[in-house]
């Protein structure tokens, strides 16, 4: 049974908005590791799921989708947001 993970895809650093913050996406876990190659030097490995990744608008939809396919799915919980109020000075202390 294929191995994967869903986890709740976090802001980028250059989004200012929350569009799409939501989401959770679903990524294969490698099934063989990386070795590098003979001629480039570059590592890489035949199996071709680690390029494909699935996004979900919802936890639910993810563990539905895995359950269909016959997934063996981890969920990763969603990091806690650290929010500290700060004033315009203190980035002068």
């Amino acid at each position: 049974m294929p191995a994967a993970r869903l986890y709740q895809v976090a802001k980028n650093s250059m989004q200012s908005g929350r569009a799409r913050a939501g989401q959770w996406e679903l990524e294969f876990e490698p099934a063989e590791a990386k070795r590098a190659d003979p001629l480039t030097g570059w590592a890489g490995s035949g199996d071709t799921r680690g390029q494909v990744r699935l996004r979900f608008p919802s936890l639910e939809a993810g563990q539905a989708y895995a359950a269909q396919q016959g997934l063996d799915v981890r969920v990763v919980p969603a990091a806690a947001k650290a929010f500290r109020v700060r004033t315009y000075a203190e980035n002068f202390r």
